[in-house]
């Protein structure tokens, strides 16, 4: 009896033994099975989803398809070859017939998804000249101080040196852009990427970067290949009140940098070497970023060791090279919403590209509010330092500090010592 006993018992851990053996084999196998069928119906669903989207553009592209024998009537610039001034641009109409004419263009051979209708923003006749004439005198300003800076003569700094580093260029639509950080560069750089072929919903949904998108389509260019394909293309630039953009940049990198970044880090960096200085005790802050005369100390110190300047607070002159590199537009932040409606028509793009606003702001306040409340922090030493820096884009494009000015403080002689003036 105590045998059949012991030997139940050995049954029973027998089969406990083999339970728990099956039980730690099926278990990663489940697991595995459960994160497999996660994922299919997650590919499954955004399979369906992108057919779903494909359906509907479609549809949308049918509901556009011209009848049968029309087309749409797009400009084609034909230049003279070895005339990259003067650029001659057929919307006007008044341009010589030998200098350009016009190309039949199927409205389905863009490949682009297509502004309706009645969503074109356009400009009248009247407002066209006008604004031609607001391109001209630009550019006549940008010539003649050019020339009276001696910045359109070929030279070994960064002033002198043609720099083609940020120029986006897209040979199929004839359009060229000088990207100035803080300069309706989100809305730029969105219009550029749908050219390059991107979809608006996934420009709008993506986490990438959309820098980093457009360089994916757009690879940086030598100075020959920018020549070359400048030929039969519009160049172009948006300017931006130096100071003005460099508040941005610093409310936009350093006050409102993403965690761990490399602003933020920047920011923390300036901090530790610029809070105890005794011409910025009086005016530092408790916050984790640098004040603003703390930054612009900062940057004051890097332009006096001509070390790297970050592209967002590098002045546009520099990283641009107007005065070596032609332009046939220049578009200033103040006037954009005529100026590139303008632009757009010109290189009819105005089915394509639209001129909407991105990467407001933050915060809310308004541009003159944001103006005095951060310049009125600086003395006007530190003011004109500052301008001696961003002199060039002051010049070059129209802008005046004397409004700027009017906000400093009372220098003090204390912190001006420190500073060796």
């Amino acid at each position: 009896m105590k045998l059949n006993k012991h030997t139940a018992n050995c049954r029973i851990r027998r089969y406990l033994l083999i339970f728990t053996a099956l039980s730690l084999l099926l278990l990663p196998l489940s697991l595995i099975y459960l994160v497999w069928n996660e994922q299919l119906q997650k590919i499954n669903g955004f399979e369906a989803f992108n057919l779903q989207q494909q359906q509907q553009q479609q549809q949308q592209q049918q509901q556009l398809q011209p009848a049968a024998g029309q087309t749409f009537r797009y400009p084609v610039l034909l230049l003279n070859k070895n005339k990259n001034k003067e650029l001659t641009v057929i919307a006007t109409g008044k341009a010589k017939p030998n200098k350009w004419r016009y190309v039949d263009k199927d409205i389905n051979q863009t490949h682009l998804p297509l502004i309706p209708d009645y969503a074109v923003q356009t400009l009248k006749p009247l407002e066209m000249q006008q604004l031609a004439l607001r391109m001209e005198s630009r550019l006549d300003r940008l010539k003649e101080k050019c020339t009276e800076h001696g910045l359109d003569v070929l030279g070994h700094d960064s002033w002198h040196t043609p720099n083609t580093w940020e120029f986006l260029v897209n040979k199929k639509y004839h359009i060229i852009w000088c990207n100035v950080f803080k300069a309706a560069s989100s809305s730029w750089m969105f219009n550029f990427n749908i050219l390059a072929g991107y979809t608006p919903n996934y420009l709008l949904h993506t986490k990438k970067i959309l820098l980093n998108l457009a360089r994916e389509r757009y690879p940086r260019v030598t100075l020959d290949e920018l020549r070359e394909a400048q030929n039969d293309s519009i160049t172009f630039i948006i300017a931006r009140n130096p100071f003005e953009r460099l508040l941005s940049a610093y409310r936009d990198k350093i006050v409102f940098a993403l965690p761990y970044s490399f602003h933020d880090k920047l920011g923390r960096t300036i901090v530790r070497g610029y809070r105890k200085k005794p011409a910025l005790i009086a005016r530092a802050g408790n916050t984790k970023y640098p004040s603003f005369p703390e930054f612009v100390h900062w940057l004051l110190d890097q332009v006096k060791r001509g070390s790297f300047i970050d592209m967002h607070f590098v002045s546009a002159t520099s990283f641009c090279t107007p005065c070596l590199i032609h332009f046939d537009m220049i578009l200033k932040f103040e006037s954009l919403a005529e100026d590139q409606l303008y632009l757009i028509e010109k290189t009819g793009l105005k089915r394509v590209i639209a001129p909407v606003w991105r990467n407001m702001g933050k915060g809310g306040r308004k541009t003159h509010e944001l103006q005095h409340q951060f310049y009125s922090q600086l003395t006007r030493q530190e003011m004109l330092q500052l301008y001696d820096y961003y002199q060039y884009d002051f010049e070059l494009f129209g802008y005046d500090i004397k409004e700027y000015l009017q906000f400093a403080r009372a220098d003090d002689t204390v912190g001006l010592a420190a500073m060796g003036v």
